[in-house]
């Protein structure tokens, strides 16, 4: 048996820069074989299990809009946020040389909720404003402003609070700083998205003046 601390990087990298050197600089005799244990292997499990959690997180979440809203167009609106925070969330990732990791994979939960949040409290707000009895176009430009500062204060609370984690160089900054890298790359593109492009969206997809609004959007 041969144990090792890894420090400086995160684990998934070590084992994989391992492999593929004892690969190249070791033949193992006929009959003998190397087993990877320990925390790698709990490592192996837990990733097993997010790739079933996080596909059905978003299925859920998908659900859960289309119950809010009765409407599948505006609950893929609002989906849109999540896939767009994720995009933010990879390319974060790729800017600072980290690799997908568990803790990652959390982020990229945390994320969806964030990004569902604020686009439910925006298309809400126009969907009301709409049942008052107010044309598509004035229903946007009101509930754009009368939610800016809620779809900020909840994004800014989230981005600056994990900026400490983001930049940590102390004892378990390996398992922090992927975790806070995804939600902060990935609010920076999902708010924009939800204050500019949602409502443009909105415009195309709802229902016409006169038209009933989806139901239940007062939840």
């Amino acid at each position: 048996m041969v144990a090792a601390n890894v420090r400086g990087t995160d684990l998934g990298s070590f084992v994989t820069a391992a492999k593929s050197a004892i690969a190249k600089q070791i033949d193992l005799p006929e009959g003998w074989w190397l087993e990877w244990g320990g925390q790698y292997e709990n490592l192996q499990r837990a990733s097993h299990r997010l790739m079933i959690l996080v596909p059905a997180a978003l299925l859920l979440i998908l659900v859960l809009l289309y119950n809010t809203f009765s409407s599948m167009r505006m609950a893929l609106l609002i989906f849109g946020n999540v896939l767009l925070g994720a995009s933010g969330g990879i390319f974060a990732l790729i800017m600072r040389g980290l690799t997908f990791s568990i803790t990652a994979g959390v982020g990229f939960i945390t994320l969806s909720g964030v990004s569902v949040l604020n686009g439910v409290v925006l298309v809400s707000e126009i969907n009301r404003l709409r049942e008052a009895g107010r044309d598509v176009n004035e229903s946007v430009l009101s509930a754009s402003r009368d939610r800016l500062r809620s779809i900020l204060m909840a994004s800014l609370v989230a981005l600056f609070g994990f900026i400490p984690m983001a930049i940590s160089h102390g004892a378990g900054a390996e398992v922090q700083r992927p975790l806070a890298t995804v939600v902060i790359g990935g609010i920076l593109t999902s708010m924009p998205f939800t204050l500019y492009v949602v409502p443009i969206l909105y415009r195309w997809i709802a229902p016409k003046n006169g038209d009933s609004v989806p139901a239940g959007t007062n939840a």
